[in-house]
């Protein structure tokens, strides 16, 4: 099947799927849309039980999406850049150094507290694998996935205090999750031995700061050659040709794409509207962004929807995602609770925020595409199921108790 062909199918589904959960379902639009997708993946397996061509013609098209490439080399640089375009600088700045160690302290012993623990549980129910494969779980499903939390958080009315926390921890761990994968795989490859600690370093130096130092260099070509004009039509096809630039050159020059896009989106997002935008062009660079971010939410939420056509039902590799939920949010709790009692007093946090913070921390896509990354000997069939289960959980369980989470607490 052809590109546009997969492209359109994707689009009038979640048309469809958005209509059903406006009208009557609604549910926040992210999460209304992936529980129809996966209810439709269900009646599409018993459907296959009868006919089983139904249920292969569904399978070759899910598995000729490369949900990888889709998500991370496509999709993650449009979503990152429309979040980043609306994050208020003189708000992250207050919060800087507590959104830098969630991003990395953070990220970083999460992976080692999920790997550590998820090696000792997978020794204990009988199916062991090597600490290495599991540090590469542990990367992969500790970021936060700034999709999925940015739209529920403006569901949940969280405090501006708060969200400006999530959110901006979420932009950034992101990118550095995805070089902490990208070291330990290097290291998974080649065996420990091979590597050197200097070797390690480099790659995290030149993927995280090589990322943000393009961002600033090009977002500042950017808002310097809106500067010179005032046509809005012109102005957002360079926010758009901004974004693919970027992500493009990242990929060739070896840094993160990801901190690259978002640095880049604050700093347009920041600048440009006091001093290179009309009135005008903020106001259709705004509505341009907002409905790139609504309609690849939408493609995305669905993708991890029919997702579910490819991942392996096996009881034990279910047992063991269940058991993954628990060790996930204990992990996120304890990398988060260090940067919090540090700013605690400082920064004045709203009460319960390591409680908020851990719930309010969704896993997403992007999990997934890492997961899919992973080669068949690290254990990828097992590590898949187990994400898709922390995940699905992720955003349904917490995605929609979350807003009730911080109603409640705000009301002590």
């Amino acid at each position: 099947m052809d590109i546009f062909a997969i492209i359109t199918i994707l689009t009038v589904l979640s048309a469809a799927f958005a209509f059903i959960n406006t009208r009557f379902l609604k549910l926040p639009f992210t999460i209304g849309l992936m529980i129809i997708a996966m209810c439709f993946t269900l009646v599409i397996l018993a459907l296959g039980q009868f006919n089983h061509s139904i249920l292969e013609q569904s399978k070759q098209l899910i598995q000729s999406i490369d949900f990888k490439t889709v998500l991370l080399e496509v999709m993650l640089s449009f979503l990152l850049f429309a979040g980043a375009l609306h994050t208020k600088l003189d708000e992250l700045s207050k919060q800087r150094w507590p959104i830098m160690l969630f991003a990395t302290f953070g990220v970083i012993t999460s992976t080692f507290i999920i790997g550590g623990i998820f090696y000792f549980v997978t020794q204990a129910v009988g199916h062991p694998i090597e600490f290495i494969y599991c540090l590469l779980f542990g990367a992969l499903i500790s970021p936060t996935d700034p999709i999925a939390v940015l739209g529920i958080l403006k569901d949940a009315k969280a405090p501006k205090k708060l969200e400006i926390k999530i959110v901006g921890e979420s932009l950034f761990n992101d990118g550095v999750g995805v070089v902490v994968f990208l070291v330990i795989f290097a290291i998974a490859q080649k065996g420990i031995a091979s590597v050197e600690a200097e070797e390690v370093g480099l790659l995290f130096f030149e993927e995280v700061f090589g990322g943000i130092a393009l961002g600033l260099v090009l977002g500042w070509l950017g808002f310097q050659i809106m500067r010179t004009i005032d046509h809005y039509e012109t102005e957002v096809m360079i926010t758009l040709a901004l974004v693919m630039g970027i992500y493009t050159i990242a990929h060739y020059v070896h840094f993160s794409g990801p901190l690259a896009v978002v640095v880049a989106g604050i700093f347009i997002g920041n600048k440009s509207p006091e001093i290179a935008w009309s009135d005008t062009t903020q106001n259709y660079v705004d509505k341009f962004w907002e409905l790139v971010d609504v309609f690849l939410n939408a493609i995305l939420f669905v993708l991890i929807g029919f997702e579910l056509l490819i991942v392996v039902i096996n009881g034990e590799y279910i047992l063991l995602g269940i058991l993954a939920i628990p060790i996930t949010l204990i992990a996120r709790y304890i990398a988060l609770k260090g940067p919090i009692m540090l700013f605690n007093k400082k920064l004045e946090f709203i009460p319960k925020t390591d409680l908020i913070m851990t719930w309010g921390g969704i896993r997403g896509g992007i999990s997934i595409a890492l997961a899919l990354s992973l080669q068949p000997e690290m254990e990828r069939e097992l590590f898949l199921t187990v994400t898709y289960v922390i995940v699905v959980f992720s955003i349904i369980g917490q995605g929609l108790t979350i807003g009730p989470l911080v109603k409640r607490v705000l009301r002590k």
